[in-house]
């Protein structure tokens, strides 16, 4: 006598119709963010997406990322229906940079199982990321890998593209002594140096929901989880009035690592500590680890989530701008010739 076994992919601990759910789940959130230049519908083995017309020399530019170790913040406090809008700001607010305007979006999700309801709530973030950039999501993946993660486990990843015309590209060419840089505020720790986030607060221990007279009267998770700004449409707005010469997305490296990468050879910001307006949590932060003021700029953004540099005769006009488009701007330091990167003093 002998014995048979029948094996499936569910015993194997994935389940297909949780995917199929899941993907049902979350088309209501897809919907919202279509645009003029969405083809197909969510479904097929690729998205598509008509170019727009009209440039003279389009040049496409793409970004890849993810939202770091933060997730494990969402997973912690059981909210996940704004990490996908981490993931898509972390993307484009890099495009950004050199003027494009975001086309679409594209999402990927690896978790150790499919809930479809939690699925489709990091996707209903994702979609809100998308419709505040002006991008299309226009498809994802889903990967269920049983005994490679936690069942409760899940990392989100994301990559967009944009386009600009050529000649409107924003570079560091223009540069020059005398210039302004301006600050947008950030909404909080952003994406990055959640790493040490977590150890000096101990967020696996940590009584996450405990308020902070620092924090506003909020909780540190609240705080913690709070979205990362998207500046893309705010950043169009300005480049249709003013030259914009360059511009950093200040993510993991802070001050000392972005800012110099959007200067030419031969030009640092000088920036004033006492300028920077430091959000509440880096204050926290920086008090319950004891972190040196150097290791905090060179690891946050310390409530500046990007930087914008302008001539000087038209900085105040960018800062009336931005503000009139949702930011909150300001003068932040001024463009110097030197080889050090970043002043701060």
């Amino acid at each position: 006598m002998s014995n048979s076994r029948s094996e499936s992919y569910a015993a194997a601990g994935v389940d297909i119709t949780a995917g199929y759910k899941a993907v049902e789940l979350m088309k209501a959130h897809i919907k919202r963010t279509r645009n003029e230049g969405c083809l197909d519908d969510v479904g097929g083995f690729g998205g598509c997406f008509g170019l727009p017309t009209g440039m003279e020399e389009p040049v496409l530019v793409s970004g890849t990322d993810g939202c770091g170790t933060k997730v494990k913040l969402a997973i912690l406090m059981d909210k996940h229906d704004t990490i996908g809008i981490d993931a898509v700001a972390m993307c484009v607010n890099d495009i950004i940079c050199c003027g494009a305007k975001p086309l679409f979006f594209l999402d990927y999700i690896a978790c150790g199982k499919n809930y479809p309801e939690k699925i489709a709530s990091i996707v209903g973030g994702v979609a809100e990321g998308c419709v505040q950039s002006g991008a299309a999501l226009i498809g994802g993946e889903t990967a269920e890998h049983p005994g490679l993660m936690p069942l409760e486990d899940y990392d989100l990843a994301g990559f967009a593209v944009g386009i600009v015309d050529k000649k409107k590209m924003i570079d560091n060419t223009q540069v020059k002594a005398g210039d302004k840089i301006i600050a947008l505020k950030s909404s909080g720790v952003h994406s990055n140096g959640f790493s040490l986030v977590r150890k000096v607060f101990d967020v696996d221990n940590a009584d996450l929901h405990k308020t902070y007279d620092e924090l506003g009267g909020k909780s540190l998770g609240e705080t913690l989880l709070t979205p990362t700004k998207i500046y893309v449409k705010s950043v169009l707005a300005l480049m249709e009035e003013v030259k914009v010469k360059a511009i950093s997305h200040i993510t993991g490296g802070g001050f000392y690592e972005n800012i110099p990468r959007s200067l030419p050879e031969g030009f640092s910001a000088k920036i004033k500590t006492e300028d920077v307006q430091i959000l509440p949590i880096f204050k926290l932060l920086q008090k319950t680890g004891s972190i040196p003021e150097r290791d905090m700029f060179n690891t946050f953004n310390m409530g500046v989530g990007m930087s914008i540099v302008v001539g000087a005769d038209e900085a105040d006009k960018a800062v009336e701008i931005l503000n009139a488009n949702g930011e909150e701007a300001y003068i932040l330091g001024e463009i110097v010739e030197s080889s050090e990167g970043v002043i701060l003093c």
